[in-house]
């Protein structure tokens, strides 16, 4: 793997997370 598609992965997977906990306080809210 590039040092690009490592970083690419992580952040992907970062923005899934985000978005992932944003629902779930908007749901809870």
């Amino acid at each position: 793997m590039t040092h690009t598609t490592g970083f690419t992965s992580t952040g992907v997977i970062l923005v899934l997370f985000i978005l992932l906990v944003i629902v779930s306080r908007s749901l809870l809210v």
